[in-house]
């Protein structure tokens, strides 16, 4: 049989894999900084983009999107042409794919800091940049699809099903979350609102990380597990099994980051229950990378590849079990809101990630550049500082996380909380906070060590750009009755592009359509409440400033049905309060008190205009242990004042019950409001001008929670 020369050209895999080192050693040093922020809150030195609640979305973005997304495509433009025995389709499109991603990450570095942001956990890039991201996948789509159209293996690698189906939903998820209304080139309000808004911004959340963070890092340990140690994977079958179940299950389990919130029980339960079932597929994958590496453990002992893929897949299937244990409900009850959801988050990046990504760098860069690794031994070290940073980071935050809650929820023998002023609980972690940024030290310590290993050899080397093969015109095919004995059903699957991509896309879709649609389509799912009224376009330009600021990053608004937490914050919260919230501030993570009721002037914890005021300025000065960082660019900036008619235009297109021509009134309405912010600022001894941002954070935070109780 004659057979066909090729060329597969190895560029691509390595710019990606530069700049997968490059964002990784960024987006680290931020996420360091970030932990230094909340230990030392004056760091910020009062500029605005050095501040915890702006430096966060750019950490979470520049670890996922930049340094794991160019990993995957580092796996992907390494492996798929050596899989399907043919070149990439197309180099220019390759180029486009690189430069563009690259392009987004570095619009995502300078907005991200500068408060432009549409709120959403990883999904903060503001609508421009959302665009180019759509742009720039389907163009990494085509050259990826259009490979494997032309592909010489008829058979389909276990890897290549990981990433169609990655492809797939990442695009699904990122547009259907990303549906946004413009009020100018750099603003934006959701089609989605309050509890709508959360649904489907979890179902995006949750999936985010298994399609992005998950999904093609399978892929990725698919095809380097198995090269890294010279051994077939452990089983075709499981890894058959783990694939659709997988993806079947996962994108049901979005709803179990909002339990005990305003979201329906039925959802809820949905959730809860497909969580608890992601088990089985989730350790599938990890028996299957685990036991690859079997009668080899003498090997993997003195290789840092291959420990660094052992703690990988581990960390994979510790924080796959503990995903679905947190969706327990009497579980989430203690961890929601606390550290603990941050240590059980790392343990996934930091470990499966992380490490996967070292060993494939370390496998990779020898074989890009003909050469030996410069240092076997830097790598062992630079695993066990991996290691033990993750472990350094998690475990304090565990605890914290174990703390914090317990203290919520104390109650005196008396029936009172034991602990009513929230910075008590605050104060009482700041110790695992030191020892978290210890480890997050000692973690970036290894980076470093990486940088320095793979710069050496590749000085050492030279850069292998092109490799040749050569494989038949077509895999030869077996009578398919025989074909059939062997394999079942799967096998024929795996030779068709389209049909497996359709099936993959209708198993995608089925949990989210099946949650989303009734929520969309029944009004009972979110009642409504006729007291709760559209917020005045000062408040409008105060809640865009408290979402620009970040201050949802360490603040909620979803007040559970507890005792402990309607006794601390008040009523609890309802599904019909968030209907006009564009978009739903919900919260993840208290770093601080919730402010679902901050205005409502009958409960205790009720602060007046001047609090606020001098809060923002100097935290510090109303109460010395606090680690929340100042914001006085809000005493010194003005409103926007220009943008209102937009905003109020764009509220009305999203159903929100202004008068006709309102926009026209508008910014009258929010001139007298901030004078009389202002005025009674005034009488407090506070000298403001009326038109600053700190006028229209107050209005908005003074409005929080008062429609509620008008309607008692």
């Amino acid at each position: 049989m004659s057979l066909e020369k090729f060329t597969y050209d190895n560029k691509l895999t390595k710019l990606f894999l530069y700049a997968t080192i490059l964002w990784g050693f960024v987006g680290m040093l931020v996420g360091l900084t970030a932990a230094f922020d909340l230990i030392f809150p004056v760091l910020n030195a009062g500029i605005p983009w050095l501040t915890f609640s702006h430096i966060r979305p750019l950490h979470t973005n520049a670890v996922i999107f930049a340094f794991v997304g160019n990993g995957i495509f580092t796996a992907v433009y390494y492996a798929t042409p050596r899989l399907l025995k043919t070149p990439m389709y197309s180099k220019k499109l390759g180029a486009v794919h690189f430069w563009g991603w690259q392009l987004i990450i570095v619009a995502a570095a300078i907005t991200l800091p500068l408060g432009l942001t549409q709120s959403k956990e990883y999904a903060e890039l503001i609508w421009p940049i959302d665009i180019a991201v759509v742009v720039i996948w389907v163009i990494f789509g085509i050259n990826f699809f259009m490979t494997l159209v032309k592909r010489r293996m008829e058979h389909m690698y276990v890897a290549i099903w990981f990433w169609i189906a990655t492809w797939i939903t990442v695009a699904v998820l990122y547009i259907v979350n990303n549906l946004q209304l413009p009020t100018s080139f750099l603003h934006s309000y959701p089609v989605y609102a309050g509890i709508q808004d959360a649904l489907v911004q979890w179902w995006y959340g949750h999936n985010a990380v298994a399609f992005f963070l998950t999904t093609p890092y399978l892929g990725l340990m698919y095809y380097f597990v198995p090269k890294a140690a010279n051994r077939p994977i452990y089983s075709y079958k499981l890894s058959i099994i783990h694939f659709w179940a997988l993806i079947f299950i996962y994108i049901w389990a979005g709803p179990h980051h909002l339990l005990y919130s305003a979201l329906p029980d039925w959802v809820q339960a949905l959730g809860v229950v497909f969580s608890i079932m992601l088990i089985a597929p989730s350790w599938g994958g990890m028996i299957n990378g685990l036991l690859t590496l079997r009668g080899a453990w003498d090997k993997v002992r003195k290789d840092p590849v291959l420990k660094m893929f052992v703690v990988g897949v581990t960390a994979y299937g510790m924080s796959t079990f503990e995903g679905p244990m947190l969706a327990l409900k009497s579980v989430n009850a203690l961890s929601h809101f606390t550290d603990w959801t941050i240590a059980h988050v790392h343990i996934g990046t930091l470990g499966w990630n992380g490490m996967l990504t070292f060993g494939m760098i370390y496998w990779l860069v020898p074989r890009l550049f003909n050469t030996k690794l410069y240092s076997r031994a830097l790598a062992n070290v630079h695993f066990w500082f991996a290691t033990l940073g993750m472990l350094f980071f998690a475990i304090p935050l565990y605890f914290a996380g174990f703390t914090q809650s317990l203290m919520w929820k104390q109650f005196t023998d008396a029936g009172y909380l034991a602990y009513p002023n929230f910075l008590e609980t605050v104060t009482q972690i700041i110790p695992m906070y030191y020892m978290r940024a210890f480890g997050g030290s000692l973690y970036f310590t290894g980076v470093i060590l990486l940088i320095i290993n793979i710069r050496k050899t590749v000085v050492a080397g030279k850069f292998v750009r092109y490799e040749e093969d050569q494989a038949p015109p077509r895999e030869i095919i077996v009578h398919e009755e025989n074909e059939k004995l062997q394999w079942g059903w799967h096998r024929p699957l795996e030779r068709k592009v389209v049909k497996f991509s359709l099936f993959a896309f209708i198993a995608i879709l089925i949990g989210g359509a099946v949650e989303m649609i009734p929520m969309f389509m029944v009004k009972s799912n979110v009642p409504t409440i006729a007291a709760v009224k559209p917020y005045t376009p000062l408040e409008l330009q105060g809640r865009d400033i408290y979402v620009s600021e970040g201050c949802y990053l360490c603040h909620s608004q979803m007040i559970r049905p507890f005792r402990s937490e309607t006794e601390r914050y008040g009523e609890y919260t309802k599904a019909g309060e968030g209907v006009y919230d564009f978009p739903f501030q919900y919260g993840s993570k208290r770093t601080g008190p919730d402010l679902a009721r901050e205005g409502v002037k009958s409960l205790p914890n009720y602060k007046p205009n001047s609090w606020h005021y001098n809060h923002m300025l100097n935290p510090q000065k109303m109460n010395a242990e606090s680690i929340m960082p100042p914001y006085p660019w809000l005493i010194t900036r003005d409103i926007d004042i220009a943008s209102t008619p937009a905003k109020i235009n764009a509220m009305i297109r999203l159903g929100v019950p202004y008068p006709k021509d309102y926009a026209n009134k508008a910014v009258a309405d929010l001139k007298k409001q901030a004078h009389e912010i202002g005025e009674n600022l005034r009488q407090s001894g506070i000298q403001v001008d009326d038109n600053k941002e700190i006028i229209a954070l107050i209005a908005y935070l003074q409005r929080l929670g008062t429609d509620i109780y008008k309607d008692k």
